[in-house]
């Protein structure tokens, strides 16, 4: 868990034992207290790899539910867009560029400017 993001471990730590100072303590104890973190704690979803949590998803999931029924009975015109599908949407990674040098980012950063401003 340390090597895979310390901070999120840090402070799943404190916020759950009051503990601030992990090296005080030994190995075996941090890894217990580390074990016995919830589920909805930053480290554990960083290590499933989830954006949200479980109880997020099911009550956007339950309101996806809600507004198809209310749409289904007349009381909406159209079907409302579904939050489970927009949270899941956002989860998806965005294409990221990154440059070697400063000069570079600045260089495409102004071509981006240009392109931008004759638009």
């Amino acid at each position: 868990m340390i090597s895979l993001d310390r901070s999120a471990l840090l402070c799943d730590l404190a916020e759950t034992y009051g503990l601030y100072d992990m090296r005080s303590l030994p190995v075996s104890t941090v890894a217990t207290f580390a074990a016995g973190l919830r589920d909805d704690s930053r480290i554990k979803m960083l290590m499933r790899g989830d954006k949200h949590s479980q109880n997020t998803m099911l009550l956007a999931a339950l309101i996806d539910e809600v507004g198809g029924l209310l749409w289904r009975f007349g009381v909406y015109d159209k079907k409302p867009k579904s939050i489970v599908a927009a949270m899941m949407e956002e989860s998806k990674p965005k294409d990221v560029k990154g440059y070697a040098t400063p000069e570079a980012f600045m260089a495409a950063r102004s071509k981006y400017m240009r392109n931008k401003n004759n638009d």
